[in-house]
């Protein structure tokens, strides 16, 4: 295989090395004009994270092409930094989602793949990751966290039963209407920043919205 088309997987987490910055410079060292896919198992890494590992790879010459994670934050982050994204769950190989049933529940998450149109209503006794978007006219709620890998246009009610711990994360968040626990919240006005993952969370008693990284 032609050296600039390699296609290398880099394993972050890996018991050697005491964090993975140090892991992945080391696996870069005897890497050249790679392409490379990298699989953070279950680190949640935030944009600014993301960032460091596209950055650190460059420095080697090399181009990061994927992610791969079994957290939802790592992909929400890496997906809104414009990098193809793959969410694995846990004690599965590289599968693509795809090949699954629609609606899965694994460890208390319930996914779902595709939009929730206008009319719908999707609910999870858990935590509820959505690889697609939430229309207008759609509701979402869940007893945990809500993930939404796409757009946040309709109604997402986080915490449900009480929690009121849960946040509502999306890549695009221009929400109709903000529920966490009790507590209500109309949708911001102004547009999101384009590419940049969004969170909701109660703080000091009302919803705020803030860039995930800074979550």
């Amino acid at each position: 295989m032609n050296s600039k088309t390699q296609k290398i997987i880099i394993n972050l987490e890996d018991s050697k090395y005491l964090n993975w910055k140090l892991c992945l410079r080391n696996k870069l060292k005897n890497l050249k004009s790679s392409n490379i896919e990298i699989d953070c198992k279950n680190l949640d890494l935030s944009c600014t994270e993301i960032s460091d590992i596209i950055s650190i790879v460059n420095q080697s010459n090399c181009k990061v092409i994927s992610f791969y994670s079994s957290s939802s934050k790592t992909i929400v982050s890496s997906q809104s930094l414009g990098y193809k994204s793959q969410f694995i769950l846990e004690n599965d190989s590289y599968e693509n989602l795809k090949t699954k049933e629609k609606d899965l529940t694994v460890s208390k998450t319930n996914f779902h793949q595709g939009t929730v149109r206008s009319g719908e209503y999707l609910e999870s006794p858990g935590d509820l990751l959505i690889l697609g978007d939430v229309n207008p006219g759609a509701k979402v709620s869940a007893e945990g966290n809500i993930i939404i890998w796409g757009r946040l246009l309709g109604i997402a009610h986080a915490g449900n039963k009480g929690n009121s711990k849960a946040t509502i994360s999306a890549l695009h968040f221009r929400p109709v209407q903000l529920r966490i626990a009790k507590k209500v919240a109309r949708g911001p006005k102004e547009k999101p920043q384009l590419g940049l993952a969004e969170q909701a969370r109660i703080d000091s008693e009302v919803i705020i919205i803030s860039p995930l990284e800074n979550t």
